[in-house]
């Protein structure tokens, strides 16, 4: 757990600034698309695609300013939206054919899925996650 607190809480914190700015560009690609960055998916119907940017935007900016303000909720609040991510990407690659569709798109889907599990119990079970936020949270609750 050393090696992962020495590198995961900085690696989460640019990998979640690059979600909010991707989140951030898809959204404005959705509602101007005369933009055409290429971020949209022709595949998805546009009350998905708007969800799909509004998720990825979402948990960039809940972890991002979350860490930085020290907010207690930010580990909880995170792995709610991987749980919302997760359920987007299972209707994308099911019912849409993300990732190629078929076997390839179920193994990336799970891939993604395995990533949330991972990313989840980090920050959970981290001691430096937990004292990150431990300020504010009642001693029983750390």
């Amino acid at each position: 757990m050393e090696t992962l607190d020495k590198i995961l809480p900085r690696a989460l914190l640019i990998v979640s600034a690059g979600l909010l700015c991707w989140g951030a560009l898809g959204l404005l690609e959705y509602v101007f698309p005369v933009l055409a960055l290429g971020l949209q998916n022709g595949n998805f119907p546009a009350g998905l695609q708007f969800l799909h940017f509004l998720a990825i935007a979402l948990t960039g900016t809940i972890f991002v300013f979350g860490y930085l303000g020290r907010w207690p909720h930010t580990p909880h609040a995170t792995i709610t939206m991987y749980a919302v991510l997760a359920t987007l990407c299972f209707v994308e690659t099911i019912d849409f054919g993300a990732f190629g569709g078929g076997a390839t798109g179920v193994a990336i889907m799970l891939v993604e899925f395995t990533v949330y599990i991972g990313l989840s119990t980090y920050l959970i079970r981290s001691p430096v996650i937990r004292q990150r936020f431990a300020e504010t949270l009642p001693a029983n609750r750390a």
